[in-house]
């Protein structure tokens, strides 16, 4: 699980700094801007969904000890 965790972290790092050179920041509401938008949000969403099942099974190993 800690190996999928730092893959998928990863993963969506490259998809946040793709996102970011997508977006026109000279009109930043433009069709395509709006999608690199939404996956820069998507992106960092998932990482703080990812860091959350890290902390959780942390806790979990932890209170099993």
């Amino acid at each position: 699980m800690k190996i999928f965790t730092y893959v998928a972290v990863a993963i969506a790092l490259v998809l946040i700094v793709f996102n970011l050179f997508q977006i026109d920041y000279s009109n930043p509401f433009d069709e395509n801007s709006t999608i690199a938008i939404i996956g820069v949000v998507a992106g960092i969403c998932a990482i703080l969904l990812l860091v959350l099942l890290r902390f959780s099974k942390m806790i979990e190993e932890k209170t099993k000890q």
